[in-house]
């Protein structure tokens, strides 16, 4: 069993026993860490398959070491390349799950809902860099559906901090408490780009290569016994097909905003859409009543926003 199913395992055990909204609830202290490692190049391959993240080629010129880089060479192409900027929070979720199955946090982790995440890379991450991975628990906030813990993880070269993110995880629970809140700006539609059929089978596919298998990916049957009438998308796959879609050249994209909206529901038509920059995004579904344009109606499952190389 993964390092990740057996949280999952130890996650569905434990998490009848925590009462979300407990007056006084703190997080644990831990700073997890992995050892600095590089990228294993076929779960990477597949990574950015899956994704639609472009293979690279040989880096043209040198760098003073393994996952060194600036951001002049960081689109030029290499047999490794820069890492897509969401692979980090890939590579460190087991350690994020490890920490929120602990006894010690005090939300369930069956039933949290990834609301939002950022990331910034301070430089190019390289495939063959030796990346040293740290997630902990930075604190939790009053929501008006519940409680939202933000955990961080920070990716190091040689010591030096190059990668870091942030998320928020909502715990569900009654509350009295007016706390923040993410809801969408009722900002004018983004313009369609391309739309892209989600097969069935994708959180399936999704999980084997990032491995995640929460249930509520898996299959229909599995994702009732959380609520939801099919399996959905992971939120994560849908920020880095996003991503893959917006970054023109390999490393451009310095950094990310994301804020779940609404689930997508397996398999789903949907709607990939951006200002001409290509700066702010959406993901959506049309409404059935819609052109299909992208000017009105439907669903928004996600929306985002990135930062350039200059």
């Amino acid at each position: 069993m993964t390092s990740l199913s057996a949280a999952l395992v130890r996650g569905a055990v434990t998490s009848p026993f925590k009462h979300p909204g407990r007056p006084g609830a703190t997080l644990p202290t831990d700073r997890l860490t992995l050892p600095a490692a590089p990228a294993a190049p076929g779960p990477l391959a597949a990574y950015r398959r899956i994704c639609g993240f472009p293979r690279s080629g040989p880096r043209s010129g040198s760098a003073s070491g393994p996952g060194s880089g600036s951001w002049s060479d960081a689109s030029s192409g290499s047999s490794s390349g820069p890492l897509p900027l969401t692979y980090p929070h890939v590579l460190a979720f087991p350690l994020a799950m490890r920490l929120m199955t602990a006894r010690r946090f005090p939300l369930p982790v069956v039933g949290l809902v990834h609301t939002w995440i950022e990331i910034v890379a301070r430089r190019p991450v390289q495939s063959d860099g030796l990346l040293e991975l740290t997630v902990y628990a930075e604190e939790l906030t009053p929501h008006r559906r519940g409680t939202e813990v933000t955990m961080v993880t920070e990716a190091r070269v040689a010591g030096a901090l190059v990668w870091e993110s942030r998320s928020g995880y909502l715990s569900r629970h009654a509350t009295n408490a007016a706390g923040s809140t993410r809801e969408a700006d009722g900002s004018p539609a983004l313009p369609a780009v391309a739309e892209w059929q989600l097969p069935g089978d994708l959180g399936r596919r999704y999980g084997a290569v990032s491995g995640d298998r929460n249930p509520i990916h898996l299959h229909p049957l599995t994702a009732r016994l959380f609520g939801f009438p099919r399996a959905i998308a992971h939120g994560m796959w849908t920020v880095a097909r996003c991503l893959a879609e917006a970054d023109g050249q390999p490393g451009e994209i310095r950094s990310v905003r994301a804020d779940f909206r609404a689930p997508v529901l397996l398999p789903a038509t949907v709607t990939y859409a951006a200002d001409p920059a290509g700066n702010a995004f959406a993901l959506r579904s049309e409404s059935s009543s819609g052109s299909g344009t992208g000017t009105g109606g439907g669903r928004v499952h996600l929306t985002g926003s990135v930062t350039r190389t200059s």
